[in-house]
């Protein structure tokens, strides 16, 4: 990973939660993941994500009202669009960009006049290894 902007402990700790996460975590469970270092309150988790957030650090996964750590911090920080595959089987999540979806979005925003703030596609279903267990192979 690149080196973290500088962050304040709040936020590395938020920060450091989501990074060892198995899966997107949401504030409520980083908030009760993080009583023993003095959390208590949703808001200072809420302010620490959306620091975080800004930074480049961490993402949103709309449909799971979750946060999971990014990736590939600072590749694509600022990109207009950002891909999520969501297994919905074992919650791992993959990130990814992709220049001609993001070419063909934004024609298309241009085209009605429409400003896009932030563009996320996530993509719902079962990893490679949920559907080979599944399917008892």
């Amino acid at each position: 990973m690149s080196a973290r902007p500088n962050l304040t402990r709040n936020q590395s700790l938020v920060f450091d939660t989501l990074d060892g996460a198995d899966e997107p975590l949401s504030a409520y469970t980083i908030l009760d993941r993080l009583r023993d270092e003095g959390f208590r309150a949703p808001l200072q988790v809420y302010r620490a994500l959306d620091k975080l957030i800004d930074c480049g650090l961490i993402h949103r996964i709309d449909s799971r009202k979750a946060f999971v750590a990014c990736t590939h911090p600072g590749e694509h920080h600022g990109s207009a669009m950002i891909a999520f595959g969501i297994c919905e089987s074992c919650a791992r999540v993959w990130e990814f960009s992709d220049d001609v979806i993001c070419e063909r979005l934004q024609g298309w925003a241009e085209s009605e006049g429409f400003r896009p703030v932030r563009t996320s596609i996530e993509i719902n279903g079962r990893c490679a290894e949920c559907s080979r267990n599944e399917a008892g192979i």
